[in-house]
């Protein structure tokens, strides 16, 4: 006596990956399709710069890319260990008679924050921007709490 399978699985198929991969693949394509769907503009949601965090042991350097963002639409603050960047990017002035066959470029407001070691120096902050690159280089006093830890075994 064999056994045979009471349901089918809901386990994709090992037989065809690649099939059963397009398949995920046009299904969240749909999902997200659909969420957008009652927004009137889906590019208004992705404003979130991307960003690099490097650490030494002298300083922590964060760079962002911020093109066709004002200096003075940029905002840095530091409390309680957290470093937070925000900012808006503007949309330029609407003119009536034009009609948008393609719109890509996203507009809004952004917000990262990223926490900081404490043994960097708040009031030693700078921070710079060129070519829509914005670099803040936060240094470190010098003071590291970081320490080693031996695991024993249990008694």
């Amino acid at each position: 006596m064999t056994a045979q399978p009471i349901a089918k699985s809901f386990l994709p198929s090992l037989q065809r990956p690649a099939t059963t991969a397009l398949a995920i693949q046009r299904e969240f394509n749909r999902l997200f399709d659909d969420l957008a769907a009652g927004w009137n503009s889906f590019a208004e949601l992705q404003i979130m710069p991307r960003m690099d965090v490097q650490e030494t042991k002298s300083a922590v350097e964060l760079t962002l890319e911020l093109p066709g963002i004002a200096l003075n639409d940029i905002k840095i603050e530091f409390e309680d260990d957290v470093l937070t960047i925000s900012g808006e990017k503007k949309s330029e002035k609407e003119i009536k008679e034009k009609n948008h066959r393609v719109s890509e470029r996203a507009y809004g407001a952004f917000s990262r924050s990223v926490p900081l070691p404490r043994s960097v120096d708040a009031d030693k902050i700078k921070a710079s921007m060129a070519d829509g690159v914005l670099t803040i280089v936060a240094p470190k006093n010098g003071v590291s709490i970081a320490k080693a830890i031996k695991v024993q075994a249990a008694k």
